[in-house]
């Protein structure tokens, strides 16, 4: 199975950075770091990071528009082939427009227990609020600091002679633990069946009166009591996919969109010519087309009171 390529981001020393790319040597390491990029060309974590093989980057960004330093540093990740991205430790803000190309794919660590105390000296505020732990987070970046999903923390507890040096020792230690296990579990997510199953489940629910049964030995979804618009396989007969097979209009669709796309698109077993599978565990999976697949598959096999009735609430 192919690994996640990720680009790592980087302000400073990159002991975060150290601490994935040391991770991605085991061979059972479902990502592999395929740039380390900076904005100080003086960073030690370069430094590291090219002694290990790993192609690097850096350009100052002093004096260079915002937009155009991230789209700068967007050229070189793209030019790596980067399927990710994991800030560590990387002191700029980026522009709505750097986010929202990698919206889902990248990745921070922060040094507090998020939602508390976004920004800077998180460990001096912790011990000014007089809290017994602080921590660290990893969450999605969003366009609004440190304000994405948090996908996992760990808790450190703060002794009575802290100082904000000390503290920031411990967490230090707690995130690079966090931070490799967050983003191997993150990657791999895109190709796990029970993950995969639940994207689908949650549109296929979507539908007007849909339920969900076992059939042919996958779950299966349709009108309650009637046609079926929807199969999940997994492995099934020891294919080893993970698909989605919905309803199509018969043998020239199947074949076009096969002949579009051959590793996405196949003819799935037993089930003829008016059914098309979709490759789910490719690692790129588009979930709104998902979702429009599944809505056109419930319409194809909805009674006509149930399409008349949603077509009459779209004119509203």
């Amino acid at each position: 199975m192919a690994k996640a390529r990720v680009a790592v981001l980087i302000s400073g020393s990159g002991t975060n950075m150290a601490a994935l790319l040391y991770a991605a040597k085991h061979p059972d390491c479902p990502y592999e770091i395929v740039l380390v990029a900076s904005n100080n060309p003086e960073a030690e974590g370069l430094k590291l990071a090219h002694g290990e093989g790993i192609a690097t980057f850096a350009r100052a960004h002093k004096g260079v528009d915002r937009d155009a330093f991230d789209a700068i540093m967007l050229r070189q990740i793209q030019e790596a082939g980067a399927t990710h991205v994991a800030l560590a430790g990387y002191m700029r803000i980026l522009s709505d427009a750097f986010v929202e190309q990698w919206e889902g794919r990248m990745l921070n660590i922060h040094p507090s227990l998020l939602p508390k105390y976004t920004g800077l000296h998180t460990h001096q505020r912790a011990l000014d609020a007089g809290d017994t732990v602080a921590g660290c987070s990893v969450h999605l970046v969003t366009p609004e600091l440190d304000a994405g999903p948090v996908l996992g923390q760990t808790e450190v507890t703060i002794r009575p002679d802290d100082t904000a040096d000390t503290l920031a020792e411990r967490v230090k230690m707690a995130e690079h633990q966090l931070y490799p296990r967050i983003l191997s579990a993150y990657v791999s997510r895109d190709r796990d069946p029970e993950w995969l199953l639940a994207q689908v489940r949650e549109r296929a629910m979507a539908q007007p009166e849909a339920d969900e049964v076992s059939s042919h030995g996958m779950p299966c979804f349709g009108i309650i009591g009637g046609k079926k618009f929807a199969y999940v396989s997994v492995d099934h007969h020891g294919d080893g996919k993970t698909a989605l097979l919905v309803k199509i209009s018969g043998a020239e669709e199947q074949a076009m969109l096969i002949d579009s796309d051959e590793d996405r698109y196949y003819r799935p077993a037993y089930f003829g010519d008016g059914w098309i599978g979709i490759r789910l565990d490719l690692g790129d999976t588009d979930w709104d087309h998902i979702a429009d697949w599944l809505a056109k598959s419930w319409r194809a096999v909805a009674p006509k009171k149930l399409t008349k009735l949603m077509d009459v609430a779209g004119k509203f």
